[in-house]
């Protein structure tokens, strides 16, 4: 099987995951996560959600200067072993950082969500230009923003936003920035990395569990952002048939 067939085939599993019910203890799990949000006092999830949006659009919506040009030219293996170097030094990267932030205890380990946030929103400029979309282009950094959420969403939330990636023509048609859910954006990032990211507070184990759960964290992001691009690499560039 060529590499292209082998994509394919990948991508198809991918996305049969991404459109599975939620199980069992996907539901048990979302219905805990509601019932501790419930817990917050409203002032709180609209000062969180702030935050996160504005971090979020600071980055996402305010760099220019510092993304790449597309790549034009390159075959899809050329531009995905190029993308997954990528994936790897941002993954090594950001294991330092959580190694760093951990080691410092309760106050550096809580700086290390801003600059978390930055390193993945950064690693998707570069991989959209790798598989030659512009992200000078408003609907490209939207595109960004989707592939963020699904990647650290519950099944739930997964679903719809898979649902909103593969008809991605229709999807930007009817989504602006304002527009978009924020809350449940920050919720579903923020419950999707508590349970990694609590333990990196903790002094002594803080520095291990950090690197650990920023390497992962990467990882997913990155694995997510290249079954994204297939999706519209394989719209506009199909697969010729593997002789017989």
């Amino acid at each position: 099987m060529n590499y292209p067939q082998q994509a394919l085939t990948d991508l198809r599993d991918w996305q049969r995951r991404m459109q599975q019910k939620p199980t069992l203890l996907n539901r048990v799990t979302r219905r805990v996560q509601a019932r501790l949000n419930a817990l917050l006092p409203e002032k709180v999830h609209v000062a969180i959600t702030v935050a996160i949006q504005k971090m979020v659009q600071g980055v996402l919506f305010g760099s220019t200067h510092t993304t790449q040009k597309p790549v034009v030219e390159g075959t899809l293996q050329e531009r995905e072993e190029r993308v997954r170097a990528r994936i790897r030094a941002y993954r090594n990267t950001a294991a330092v950082e959580g190694g760093v932030t951990g080691a410092g205890g309760f106050l550096l380990g809580l700086a290390d969500f801003p600059l978390l946030l930055g390193i993945k929103l950064k690693l998707l400029f570069d991989i959209a230009a790798l598989y030659s979309h512009d992200v000078r282009q408003f609907p490209e950094r939207l595109y960004l923003l989707h592939i963020f959420q699904l990647a650290f969403s519950s099944q739930h939330t997964r679903r719809e936003t898979y649902r909103q990636l593969a008809d991605w023509p229709t999807t930007q048609q009817h989504v602006t920035a304002e527009s978009f859910d924020w809350r449940t954006f920050q919720q579903e990032y923020r419950d999707y990395i508590d349970l990694a990211k609590l333990a990196q507070l903790v002094p002594v184990i803080g520095a291990a569990v950090g690197a650990v759960a920023n390497y992962r964290l990467l990882e997913q992001l990155g694995e997510t952002a290249i079954m994204c691009y297939r999706l519209r690499w394989f719209a506009e560039h199909p697969p010729l048939p593997e002789p017989q």
